[in-house]
């Protein structure tokens, strides 16, 4: 089973363009890796089996998968079932995320997704608040990230990286805590990392142009 140790004090890249974007393609998602590899990340965060076989085949950096899908019964969609789970797992994900928010999902509960994949591959909590951190701690999960944070139910959204979500989850859990969500600077990134983070993971800040462009017209019209 992948050794977290690898990643640690990592910049991990999450390269995950949106279905309708141009670049919603394996062969554009493999390159995003290679250029971020290249760049001296860590690691990567991939989303689709597909995506994770292409990547694996040009590098033998770390990733973190995960694979979307909607169902109409749960509001869960990062790896919501056993079977999405599965298939990262064949596709030799090193890391595989899970909503661990205790929202309802669409078919098998957290705790049977959990036994049926414990001690097979290293387990990520995509978690909202600390509750659910310090629960998913307590189900097994290897590491937990603060990906969610400001997307569930009524929490506050800060307008940047949560970062009093970050240093709560360090100080209270027993395992290694990902910073993930909204991190937009490299000193943001330093920050995480001073504040406890074992990883930082950055997506739309590197791998999305049109997230990035945006940011830069929007400064310019307010200059």
């Amino acid at each position: 089973m992948f050794n977290i140790e690898k990643i640690w004090q990592k910049l991990l890249v999450s390269c995950q363009p949106e279905a309708q974007e141009f670049f919603y393609n394996t062969a554009f998602v493999a390159g995003m890796a290679q250029a971020a590899m290249l760049g001296g990340a860590g690691g990567l965060r991939l989303s689709g089996p597909e995506n994770i076989v292409a990547v694996k085949q040009l590098t033998d950096a770390p990733v973190i998968g995960i694979w979307k899908q909607k169902y109409a019964s749960s509001e869960v969609y990062i790896t919501p079932t056993l079977k999405e789970a599965e298939a990262l797992l064949e596709a030799g994900a090193d890391i595989i995320a899970l909503d661990a928010t205790k929202r309802k999902r669409p078919q098998e509960s957290l705790e049977a997704i959990i036994e049926n994949l414990k001690n097979k591959v290293c387990l990520m909590a995509d978690v909202s608040c600390l509750e659910e951190a310090l629960w998913a701690e307590q189900l097994g999960f290897d590491c937990a990230g603060t990906t969610l944070a400001g997307y569930v139910h009524a929490n506050t959204r800060t307008d940047g990286p949560d970062f009093e979500l970050l240093q709560a989850m360090a100080k209270q859990l027993n395992i290694p805590v990902i910073a993930e969500g909204r991190i937009s600077t490299p000193m943001e990134a330093a920050e995480a990392l001073k504040l406890g983070a074992h990883a930082v993971v950055v997506g739309s800040a590197i791998t999305r142009p049109q997230v990035i462009t945006r940011e830069f017209v929007a400064k310019m019209k307010n200059r």
